[in-house]
């Protein structure tokens, strides 16, 4: 029977989930693997607060470099979450010869590849199941289910706030901010939404996948990133008449050499199984050349299904299990946004006139665009009516380009909207 002992600095939402299940199931976890793992200190800067585990005498403390420094303790699990003081305590973990646990997608998508580089060079190990899809093993099937498979892409609805704004939206025809206002009432949304709602929390995450699936560096600064906040009930409704539903979705994918990377709100087809996932919950789509597609469901976030994935990590720490060298080294390049080729929905305000419709498809034909399908709705004698096209795959410069010249004829009334969608052509 192998002891190895833990110390968790954060004792937040993660950091209660991960100690609940490290006390009790030590006798179960024992039994399956032969690793008897032991919560010696738990650190955080308010040891009065009331939680709902109580931790044994002496566990708790305030000093997060007590667990650092402490040369009994095996592996450090960083749950404050940021980047500092994150990344000093990991950091300094590594080079007291500490492995090392995370949840902190930012820090990992910002800052990952200094990390990683110096858990390579000590020859330690870090594990961040927990940083994407929370209690979904995603990494650990990427790591070691799909080994042998070269990664095609990747789709996921990996954030469950803006999933569930766009659930409340979709079946309940409300706006945006009323879906924002009953997730922020449920404690699924933040005071402060802004990582969610604009798409930074799922950069965090595809940008980690990326690296996973492709071995590029890190590349979040590469990651084009678009939120929800410009969904409308109207947009909802019409994907619906096209028979689509809109997500927020983190792709990427290798075309020709390049990777894709990105985040914005997404039309797939509604008989996806990726677009039947609704409420808070996560789902990831993984595409590889053996094994085709397979898709991973579960809950994104949370104190118990967070922390089961970072036991499993200490666990696979501790058993030696987790030691597949990670190699971010591979040159291939991040396509720019600009560069992709996608079909698009488009919704114009235009005035109900002859005619409209042969200028802007004739503007579309100028820019190599192809018209897949149209809604035009009733006729108005004095204002714009929504005029609500699909197109066949297009270049996204070419439809910026078309954009452009749109929005400015006589005859559209206010700024065009578009939304990329995935899924096969029609």
């Amino acid at each position: 029977m192998k002891q190895f002992k833990v110390g968790i600095i954060g004792f937040g939402t993660v950091g209660t989930g991960t100690a609940k299940i490290i006390l009790s199931q030590r006798e179960l976890i024992k039994k399956r693997t032969g690793i008897e793992l032991i919560l010696k200190k738990v650190a955080d800067k308010d040891i009065k607060r009331p939680r709902e585990i109580s931790l044994p005498e002496g566990v708790l403390i305030p000093d997060a470099w007590e667990i650092i420094n402490d040369p009994e303790i095996d592996v450090v699990v960083e749950l404050v979450g940021g980047i500092h003081p994150a990344k000093d305590f990991i950091i300094e973990a590594l080079k007291k010869g500490k492995h090392v646990v995370t949840a902190n997608k930012a820090l990992l998508a910002e800052e990952g590849n200094e990390i990683f580089s110096i858990a390579k060079e000590k020859g330690l190990q870090v594990g961040f199941e927990a940083s994407v899809g929370g209690g979904i093993p995603i990494i650990k099937v990427m790591r070691e289910g799909l080994v042998a498979n070269k990664m095609l892409a990747i789709y996921g609805i990996i954030n469950g706030t803006t999933n569930f704004i766009l659930t409340k939206m979709t079946n309940e025809g409300i706006d945006f901010q009323d879906a924002l206002r009953q997730a922020q009432e449920l404690g699924y949304a933040e005071a402060d939404p802004t990582l969610d709602i604009e798409g930074i929390d799922s950069s965090h995450k595809i940008t980690i996948l990326a690296s996973l699936a492709y071995g590029i560096p890190l590349s979040f600064k590469k990651t084009y990133c678009e939120g929800i906040t410009k969904i409308t009930a109207q947009d909802i409704a019409f994907a619906r008449e096209f028979g689509y539903k809109i997500k927020l979705l983190a792709i990427t994918k290798i075309l020709d050499g390049e990777i894709e990377l990105r985040v914005h709100p997404t039309m797939i087809p509604e008989d996806y199984l990726i677009a039947k996932v609704d409420g808070v919950f996560n789902a990831i789509y993984v595409e590889g050349d053996s094994v085709g597609a397979t898709l991973y469901y579960g809950r994104g976030a949370g104190s118990m299904p967070t922390g089961s994935a970072v036991v499993a990590d200490i666990v696979d720490i501790a058993k030696g299990t987790n030691s597949l060298p990670l190699d971010f080294s591979e040159k291939y390049s991040v396509k720019p946004i600009e560069e992709i080729e996608s079909m698009y929905y488009f919704r114009f305000t235009a005035l109900d006139r002859p005619g409209v419709l042969s200028k802007i498809s004739g503007v579309f034909g100028q820019h190599n665009i192809s018209i897949a399908s149209v809604i035009q709705k009733g006729r108005s004698k004095a204002g714009a009516v929504p005029l609500v096209i699909l197109t066949h795959k297009a270049k996204e410069k070419d439809v910026l380009e078309a954009l452009e010249k749109i929005d400015k004829l006589p005859v559209v009334a206010a700024k065009s909207v578009f939304i990329r969608v995935e899924g096969q052509e029609t």
